[in-house]
């Protein structure tokens, strides 16, 4: 046994797998009001062939990173037997800001996958990013 106190690894930002890194990231950072790590923006002109970029809190804290694969398979969560393996919680103060987020979701590309708002103690939608990841909106 050491006499040291153990190493505890820190959470540095979630990844995502996404075969078009641009369209996932921009949908994150516009849905959570993030913005890129230096040198990550898209480019002011030419092509963009980002195949890895980072989204930070506005104090510059990493959040979620977006990975170029050649492909991704397609999520078919809620279906029985097909788990979302995992997911991104996310929360808003109302009811109100719960319907107001469902809607620039469905305009930005998500797709509803769960509507659980008839729940009194816990109303929530869940839904699919662009690349297909599942995240869940909840009244907190």
């Amino acid at each position: 046994m050491s006499d040291f106190p153990p190493v505890v690894p820190q959470l540095l930002h979630t990844v995502l797998d996404a075969v078009d890194v641009r369209v996932e990231a921009e949908f994150w950072r516009d849905l959570l009001g993030l913005g890129y790590r230096p040198g990550d923006e898209p480019p002011a002109d030419g092509p963009d062939e980002a195949d890895w970029v980072v989204l930070t809190h506005p104090d510059g804290r990493r959040c979620l990173a977006v990975q170029q694969v050649e492909e991704l398979p397609a999520s078919r969560w809620p279906e029985p037997g097909h788990p979302s393996v995992s997911h991104l919680d996310t929360t808003v103060p109302s009811r109100t800001a719960l319907d107001a987020v469902h809607e620039r979701v469905l305009e930005m590309g998500g797709e509803l996958r769960l509507d659980r708002t008839d729940d009194p103690d816990e109303p929530l939608r869940a839904y699919a990013s662009p690349a297909g990841h599942v995240f869940c909106v909840f009244v907190a």
